[in-house]
């Protein structure tokens, strides 16, 4: 039975103590499914990757007839004070614009998760407060860290059956970069790309100023929840921390694109296996992107070019993981349908 009430965190040991005891998927169900999917009104393996997708669910919601009735999106929005090094093209004024345009139904991400039946919530996080500038100071302290992941926490509804996290703010391509190269390794040009779509000087910006937060907080690369802190953004904090109450509930994730992807790998670096209940929703354009669904073991499900972040992509794949659970719990099996199996 799904916990009802999120616990109070009152300590990141006591966050680190939730990630060590995360629940895993249920074996048993996963093997219905599977019966099931041998019975269906199809020739064996016919819907390819799908039937992978519906047993997955079926592991991850106890039943052998998954479904997806109730997805959520939840998007979190965060200023971040590296902004200062001129890494965007964009103001961080925009951050605070953008939550208005989700808040009126005007963005990208509106259109989809109507689109796609899914409730969509909007939580701006101390957007007159951004973060410290990475390469001076850690990004945040640990009550701001802990804040953050918090928010993230609570916002999941315990009634959801699918989740989407998504993310706005100016800046937090930078700080994805550092945290895949924190996590990955490698050199900073590998991890840092166009965002809201610099040029080849800002590129070299940006993959400066990775370097010299990572020349800063070198114990960030022994630990996500250090590295969250240090290189983070409150809007990645409280996807993490979103993902993270997920698995404590049992509902299965669809991660978004290159900035969703380093605020989850966080959770993977603190703890492995703590991003089993996710799926890669898609690949996306930003160069990063690619490598770090690799480190992490993720195979996307689409491939569409997308650059724009707000959990467009994951909300895309709601519709994919729809088609999956649709066609394994609602096919006739051959013998309802009076069908030979050859």
């Amino acid at each position: 039975m799904r916990e009802q009430m999120p616990p109070s965190f009152q300590t990141l040991d006591a966050f680190r103590a939730a990630l060590r005891s995360l629940t895993a998927s249920d074996e048993g169900a996963m093997q219905a499914a599977t019966a099931r999917n041998g019975m269906l009104t199809k020739p064996p393996g016919a819907l390819g990757r799908l039937e992978d997708l519906a047993i997955w669910m079926a592991g991850w919601q106890g039943t052998d007839k998954p479904h997806v009735d109730q997805p959520q999106v939840i998007i979190f929005a965060g200023n971040h004070g590296v902004t200062a090094r001129g890494v965007s093209t964009f103001p961080a004024a925009v951050t605070e614009q953008m939550v208005f345009n989700f808040q009126a139904g005007g963005a990208a991400i509106n259109q989809l998760a109507k689109i796609f039946g899914a409730r969509m919530d909007v939580h701006a996080l101390s957007l007159d407060r951004p973060t410290a500038d990475f390469t001076l100071q850690p990004a945040m302290t640990e009550d701001e860290l802990l804040e953050a992941l918090c928010t993230g926490w609570e916002a999941v509804d315990p009634e959801a059956d699918l989740l989407v996290t998504g993310e706005m703010g100016i800046g937090n391509t930078t700080s994805a970069a550092a945290l895949a190269l924190a996590i990955c390794g490698g050199a900073p040009a590998d991890w840092v790309g166009r965002g809201t779509g610099v040029d080849d000087t800002g590129l070299a910006l940006k993959a400066q100023v990775v370097a010299e937060g990572l020349a800063l907080h070198g114990e960030a690369r022994a630990d996500g929840i250090e590295a969250l802190r240090c290189l983070g953004g409150r809007e990645l904090a409280a996807m993490a921390g979103a993902i993270a109450r997920a698995r404590s509930l049992r509902i299965p994730v669809l991660l978004d694109g290159f900035i969703c992807t380093a605020a989850a790998a966080c959770l993977e670096a603190a703890q492995k296996g703590a991003l089993d209940h996710c799926l890669a929703a898609h690949v996306s354009a930003e160069s990063g992107h690619a490598p770090l669904l690799a480190h992490l073991g993720k195979v996307p499900l689409l491939s569409l070019g997308l650059r724009l972040g707000e959990g467009s992509g994951a909300a895309l794949a709601i519709g994919i993981l729809r088609g999956a659970v649709a066609c394994h719990s609602g096919m006739a099996t051959f013998a309802e349908a009076g069908v030979s199996e050859g």
